[in-house]
């Protein structure tokens, strides 16, 4: 092969890797729409990055990003790893709650029983959702701070029961 169609050949070669590559770090796009400000109860699609520490031992702790959507009786919850691949799928509604994760699949007998078991910390759930609009939304043992709120920044501490635990969350806007 003579020398100028070697290098074309690498270049091809260099020039599909390369479109490969950054086809296989693209994200999925985000729903129109998001981190709208609702009445509790209703449904909502949320985005953003999340982080979680429960101060348990070890410490457990999770940090990436999310998507959420529906409400505290019906939804599903996507986390992402900080490089974008899928950590786990929570789904729930009455009756059901499931995880999908590593490519299997798990049962709960209920989202709180799922929430607490593969974050470490109880997640009050319908706070959550009045948080994510905004709300300082009361909740036994966490003390929610929606005062950044406008910057998309929420955060809330669990005091008890023990351990204790740091959520943040920075919503896309």
């Amino acid at each position: 092969m003579k020398l100028p169609a070697l290098r074309t050949l690498k270049l091809l070669c260099f020039a599909l890797f390369t479109i490969f590559f950054i086809a296989a770090c693209a994200t999925k796009q985000r729903a129109t729409g998001q981190n709208s400000t609702q009445t509790p109860g209703d449904t909502g699609v949320f985005a953003g990055r999340i982080s979680l520490v429960v101060q348990s031992e070890p410490v457990q702790s999770f940090s990436g990003g999310f998507d959420l959507q529906g409400s505290a009786q019906s939804g599903e919850l996507t986390l992402t790893t900080p490089l974008g691949s899928t950590a786990a799928v929570l789904r729930w509604a009455p009756g059901m709650a499931q995880l999908e994760s590593g490519g299997q699949t798990q049962q709960y007998s209920s989202v709180q029983a799922m929430l607490e078991r593969t974050t470490g910390a109880a997640i009050p759930l319908d706070a959550l959702f009045a948080w994510l609009r905004g709300q300082s939304a009361p909740a036994p043992g966490w003390q929610p701070d929606v005062s950044r709120y406008a910057e998309g920044r929420i955060s809330a501490q669990r005091t008890a029961p023990a351990p204790p635990a740091q959520l943040r969350i920075a919503l896309e806007r």
